[in-house]
């Protein structure tokens, strides 16, 4: 069976696609991969083609200021409703021709898609192609019980709450989200298609694919008074890493890890790999908050500023790079402080490790509070943490050992099963190759 995995060149949307892959390749099957050219040499190490972008601009972590400079200076709903419009709705009928387009050479019997995409509905409709949507972030598909996308909020729990929360959803739904609404909903036209008069455009991808893809256990969102059956909560997709030692790149971390001084306690502190221009934000008030505690601090700089903040934080107990290996570093780590990428608190409570979560763009304000709901975690609900407030949540974690009970509990949710071995079985069955 041939299967076009088809993603943004982003890689929070990239990278938890690439252990299905690898699993569907391991099956059997012919995988292709529709993104950006800058995913070539990852591809090439996983032996899947790729097929890049033609029409579709490619959005980078590394181009967005250079592509939008005005996206610097918006914040809040602003920045939200401007993304919404320019990197994800805009590219729709650029994605949808490329694949028309690429079909001609690799004639694919079903797609696994990245939600935001928002190609689905073309690509069922119109080429008659089975879909599947992929999901790397929370589940956005609306429902009654659940908080309106964009403002961190947790389930209401009384008529006042209920009435904020319904004010919120009116302005997420018909102002923030309204641009690229709107432009998506002319892109449809111009293909004879129309999106259902009721609903937001992020319940199209839910609405338009045979199955979904939810990355996550479903203890990880809220609870819902509908449960749509198309989709599958997974576990944690986390991205693919070969079997046993990496090769000199483990070893050389493992090396250096070791000649790291020994501490009662670690802490992990990252700012992602897109919002991590302005280290002001969270890295620099977490090591004040931090950094004269008897504990080892590692952080991850995403590539940026890594010398002059090491410069700037000499201590022997900071530790600061460009990337680290999460997965390795989390195995030893007693509080991870993050601005909320879904990839990192999914590997986060793959280990264990309860976290301090400070963070709004880009969707992070839900995931937060998805953390703090689950008990697995302290929202500090903002982009901009007082490193007073950072250091009394550390310390509320340390102290108070349910923290950690509760993040145990569910690394054991994530640990139950085989996430991309249900996944690749979701993609058969959409298919038609999978027993029910």
């Amino acid at each position: 069976m041939k299967i076009l995995f088809a993603s943004q060149a982003i890689d929070g949307h990239f990278n938890p696609m690439t252990g299905v892959a690898v699993r569907l390749k391991e099956r059997g099957h012919n995988v292709a991969w529709y993104t950006g050219p800058v995913f070539r040499d990852k591809l090439r190490d996983l032996d899947i083609p790729l097929l890049p972008f033609q029409r579709a601009i490619e959005h980078r972590v590394d181009n967005l200021f250079e592509l939008y400079p005005e996206r610097a200076e918006l914040k809040g709903p602003r920045a939200i409703g401007f993304d919404g419009e320019k990197i994800f709705a805009s590219n729709v009928s650029n994605f949808f021709e490329d694949i028309r387009e690429l079909e001609q050479d690799f004639s694919f019997d079903v797609a696994v898609v990245d939600s935001s995409m928002f190609i689905h509905r073309l690509v069922a409709s119109l080429m008659g192609k089975p879909l599947v949507n992929f999901v790397a972030i929370p589940n956005m598909e609306s429902d009654p019980l659940v908080p309106p996308l964009f403002f961190g909020f947790k389930p209401a729990r009384n008529p006042v709450e209920r009435s904020i929360q319904a004010a919120a959803g009116f302005l997420s739904d018909n102002v923030i989200l309204r641009p690229a609404g709107l432009s998506y909903r002319r892109q449809l036209a111009a293909y004879g298609q129309a999106a259902p008069r009721h609903g937001r455009l992020t319940d199209e991808p839910y609405r338009s694919s045979a199955a979904v893809i939810q990355t996550g256990p479903e203890a990880l969102d809220f609870p819902r008074r509908h449960r749509n059956p198309a989709v599958h909560y997974v576990g944690a997709l986390l991205p693919y890493r070969p079997p046993g030692p990496a090769g000199a790149v483990a070893e050389r971390d493992t090396k250096e890890a070791e000649r790291w001084p020994q501490y009662p306690r670690t802490m992990l502190v990252t700012q992602g790999t897109v919002d991590n221009v302005d280290q002001d934000k969270l890295i620099v008030p977490a090591l004040e908050a931090v950094k004269d505690m008897d504990a080892l601090v590692i952080v991850a700089t995403g590539g940026r500023g890594t010398e002059a903040l090491s410069a700037r934080y000499p201590q022997p107990n900071i530790v600061i790079r460009d990337f680290v290996d999460f997965a390795r570093v989390l195995d030893f780590t007693d509080v991870f402080i993050t601005n909320g990428g879904f990839g990192g608190v999914q590997l986060s409570l793959s280990k264990g490790v309860p976290m301090v979560v400070s963070g709004i763009n880009e969707g992070k304000s839900d995931v937060n509070a998805r953390v703090e709901f689950a008990g697995v975690g302290i929202s500090l609900k903002t982009e901009r943490p007082k490193p007073w407030r950072i250091a009394q949540a550390v310390q509320e974690i340390l102290s108070n050992a349910a923290w950690r009970t509760r993040a145990q509990q569910m690394r054991d949710l994530f640990a139950a099963g085989d996430p991309a071995a249900v996944a690749a079985a979701v993609v058969e069955k959409a298919a038609g190759l999978a027993p029910d």
